[in-house]
């Protein structure tokens, strides 16, 4: 299975560290965190990486060249920052069948091989990482709709009034390619990007996906605080 790893992002909220580097390059506890991505993706046996590149690409590219422990890395160029969904369409004609989908500022350290298992399945399209977070955390993420089978029913990001408890989408998931259809068919948002979570949304309405939890954690880095943290948690 390939796996594609969104990293195109300007990193804003991580200024100073993102000035003169895309924010995958950012390092937490010594390593990029795309380089703790590509680990990720080994783990699983992936037999491609297709990395989406955008504000300094050419760093990224210099970094990792063709291959990263013998898996061929390919690179697909977001010229603009226009949101997550549009990232992952840049990837579609280098991908071939069911594919892995990692957030490139997200350190994960939790057993992901059930959920690429679980894709195998017939009749599951497609198979979503969840977490259970705060009340302050869900208010600035993507709130999941599971049913009590654990199929996603719908996502909202960012909703004023969260569900409590609340399941948040992490940074993983194994999409089959009717999620590139869901991504083409997302409208711009009020944000002005084309939101990943509209694409779920669309997706989740004609296929099937399921959600997984699973023994670990993952750690968004968005801003030199929630860097801090998630280096704190990979020293425990």
């Amino acid at each position: 299975m390939q796996a594609v790893v969104l990293a195109a992002g300007k990193g804003t909220r991580l200024r100073p560290l993102t000035d003169d580097k895309p924010k995958a390059l950012v390092e937490v506890a010594g390593k990029p965190i795309l380089t703790r991505c590509f680990e990720t993706v080994a783990e699983l046996n992936a037999e491609e990486v297709i990395v989406v590149i955008g504000y300094e690409g050419a760093q990224i590219r210099d970094r990792y060249g063709d291959s990263f422990s013998g898996i061929p890395i390919t690179y697909a160029r977001q010229g603009e920052q226009l949101g997550m969904a549009h990232a992952l369409l840049q990837a579609e004609p280098y991908v071939e069948g069911e594919f892995m989908c990692l957030d490139g500022d997200c350190v994960i350290r939790c057993d992901l091989e059930p959920l690429v298992e679980r894709q195998r399945e017939a009749g599951v399209d497609g198979v979503q990482l969840v977490e259970r977070v705060s009340t302050e955390e869900d208010r600035v993420k993507a709130i999941c709709d599971v049913t009590d089978e654990g199929e996603l029913r719908g996502i909202e990001k960012e909703p004023n009034e969260p569900p409590e408890p609340s399941l948040v989408a992490a940074g993983f998931a194994v999409y089959g390619p009717a999620m590139f259809d869901a991504c083409a068919a997302t409208e711009l948002s009020v944000r002005g990007e084309y939101e990943l979570a509209e694409s779920i949304r669309r997706f989740v309405a004609d296929n099937t996906m399921l959600t997984m939890r699973t023994e670990g954690w993952t750690a968004n880095v968005n801003t030199p605080a929630e860097r801090d943290a998630a280096e704190r948690r990979l020293q425990e």
